[in-house]
């Protein structure tokens, strides 16, 4: 079973950066698909950013893309998500989630995060104007 915790989350200004990071555990680190969804209130869930940890494929939602970057980290284990330019708009609870590894991409995966298999428990961004 695989467990995903998210941190890094917080209150900034507009104009403001933060810097999510997920870490994987319970499972032999291979490489799988990973991303960053968000829930704001009274909202549905949205797609951020995937990233297929083995070759460095990227998806960006068009409301981030030219502000936030998901990138591995140092083992396929981690992700994070480097946000500038920080939006009232981006306030939300972020979720990291992973999707089984046998998937060679993360192809299949909708804007809702409907094909991804595992989620953390969130991490809240709170922006202020």
């Amino acid at each position: 079973q695989v467990q995903l915790v998210e941190s890094g989350g917080g209150s900034v200004q507009a104009g403001g950066s933060l810097r999510l990071s997920c870490v994987a555990s319970g499972y032999t680190y291979t490489t799988r698909c990973m991303g960053w969804f968000r829930q704001a209130p009274g909202k549905e869930r949205e797609m951020v950013a995937t990233i297929y940890t083995g070759g460095g494929v990227t998806f960006y939602a068009d409301s981030v893309k030219g502000r936030f970057t998901i990138s591995r980290g140092n083992t396929a284990n981690r992700v994070h998500l480097q946000m500038n330019n920080l939006k009232p708009d981006d306030t939300a609870m972020y979720y990291c989630a992973a999707r089984e590894s046998y998937y060679a991409d993360c192809g299949g995966v909708n804007l809702s995060g409907v094909g991804m298999d595992y989620w953390g428990e969130g991490t809240l961004v709170t922006i202020s104007s």
